[in-house]
């Protein structure tokens, strides 16, 4: 059917903005606008009801394969390294694509190894050249990495994670055992030397985890992850390496929770962050990001709860571009997990890789105005963090000042207060909670039981401090009560 178009739209004036508002203001009954329909996270940006237009938003993303658009990550941390090597042989047999070992020699947070032969009995039976293995070891991390690279007997193929991340445990911890700059340093020379060994192997991991589960805001996470990437190039650039494989080498982490817009904006956030910097310092290198669960936001109280934020984290991380995504278990607020509780981390990411589709499109939120904006606001925010960090003298002095931690306890008090008052609830503990929550089943082991001797990791000089940033849980003291 065909004939001659008439353009009715054309005798009617545009709408405005304002004649929007006023409509809209008609309906909300002596509230404003901003009160009623603006939304305010914890970083201080507002969401509003309606976008209009965008900023153009930096995607640097590659095409991703269809059948396994992300490594599905899987976290080991039994004390016993037998069960450890059974639970990983036996999440990589079920769908894991590789694993995150949390080495500590007390068997109190990881896996009781203490040296190179004892991790390669735990290592027994993966196939390092095929299965990437990540490190989690604290100030252990050089040595950790040593034994690594022992257990992969020197295969150039072994695309190993040594993920060395001393920044990380002395935020945490609140004190390094030796100065922290030489933590620094110590890592980085490891680093260069096993660079050249093992080309595909990460060598450093830069996160702010430690900012958000200690209650800090995406934003606060953003800032600290960036400034420590920077830090970790700079002393990788001393240790020998060149600038473009200094950046090559590094991973940027970032931690999920509930909100998975936010999530989504958060790592596409941190792929322009980390555009900015490597432009900045003349090269080009396309950011590799992990993303984890975020513990703070699990519950003891009705556990299975759980299970929506963490398939919910799971979603915004592979929607953000996650390179590689870890959900922990829904029991990890509880104790240590079951198999079934394993069986359901990594079940949860296969359905939502190879039932939902979700990494069929690179940047599947690209386009959507509400999503770019977030992610340009979340990324100039973060950038005044980066700003304020490096004028404070770097990543170590913010933290030996209190200046990280001084603004993650502001937000932190915050979003307990928010809590407390119910603007922000919880489900299944301060909404809708479940009168017949049974607790969860869960493994019980005696670190004692398992711990063995292990190298001491204090360096020469005195021990760096800095006020800690200890992780929450914001549920907590709701379910103490």
């Amino acid at each position: 059917m065909s004939g001659p178009t008439h353009p009715l739209a054309d005798d009617f004036a545009p709408p405005s903005r304002a004649d929007w508002l006023a409509l809209v203001e008609k309906t909300l009954k002596g509230e404003t606008f901003e009160d009623a329909l603006v939304r305010h996270t914890a970083d201080g940006i507002d969401i509003a009801p309606l976008y209009t237009n965008a900023p153009a938003t930096v995607r640097d993303l590659a095409p991703r394969d269809a059948a396994r658009p992300w490594d599905l990550r899987t976290a080991v941390r039994h004390p016993d390294p037998a069960r450890a090597n059974r639970e990983i042989l036996q999440d990589l047999e079920s769908g894991a694509a590789s694993v995150l070992l949390s080495i500590d020699p007390r068997g109190e947070t990881g896996v009781a190894v203490g040296d190179a032969a004892s991790l390669s009995r735990l290592l027994d039976g993966v196939l390092l050249d095929l299965a990437p293995v990540a490190l989690d070891a604290g100030f252990l991390g050089p040595r950790a990495a040593d034994w690594l690279a022992t257990a992969a007997k020197g295969g150039p193929e072994a695309p190993l994670a040594f993920h060395m991340d001393p920044l990380s445990a002395f935020a945490q911890a609140g004190v390094s055992p030796g100065p922290v700059d030489s933590h620094l340093v110590s890592a980085a020379t490891v680093g260069a030397r096993l660079a050249g060994v093992y080309p595909k192997a990460s060598l450093m991991l830069a996160t702010g985890r430690t900012a958000l589960e200690a209650g800090g805001s995406n934003t606060e996470e953003l800032a600290l992850m960036a400034a420590s990437a920077l830090a970790y190039a700079k002393a990788l650039v001393r240790a020998g390496l060149s600038m473009e494989e200094a950046f090559g080498r590094i991973v940027l982490g970032v931690s999920i929770d509930s909100e998975y817009f936010t999530g989504v904006a958060k790592v596409r956030a941190a792929r322009a962050l980390w555009s900015r910097i490597t432009g900045a310092c003349g090269v080009q290198v396309r950011a590799r990001i992990e993303a984890r669960s975020s513990g703070r936001m699990l519950t003891r109280r009705d556990p299975w709860t759980n299970l929506i934020r963490l398939t919910a984290a799971g979603f915004a991380a592979a929607v953000g571009g996650a390179d590689t995504v870890l959900l922990g278990a829904f029991t990890d607020a509880v104790g240590l997990p079951t198999d079934f509780a394993r069986r359901q981390a990594r079940n949860t990411q296969l359905v939502l890789m190879e039932e939902s589709h979700l990494g069929r499109v690179a940047d599947a939120a690209g386009g959507a105005w509400y999503l770019d904006t977030l992610t340009d606001q979340m990324a100039a925010a973060a950038w005044g963090g980066i700003q304020a960090i490096e004028a404070a003298g770097g990543v170590i002095k913010a933290l030996e000042t209190g200046l990280v931690a001084d603004a993650v306890g502001a937000t932190r008090e915050a979003q307990i207060a928010a809590f407390a008052d119910k603007s922000r609830k919880i489900l299944g503990v301060t909404a809708f909670p479940n009168a017949d929550d049974k607790p969860a089943e869960v493994e019980s082991a005696d670190p004692a039981a398992f711990a063995v001797a292990g190298p001491d990791s204090k360096l020469p000089g005195p021990d760096s401090t800095c006020p800690p940033l200890t992780p929450i849980r914001f549920a907590a003291p709701f379910e103490e009560a």
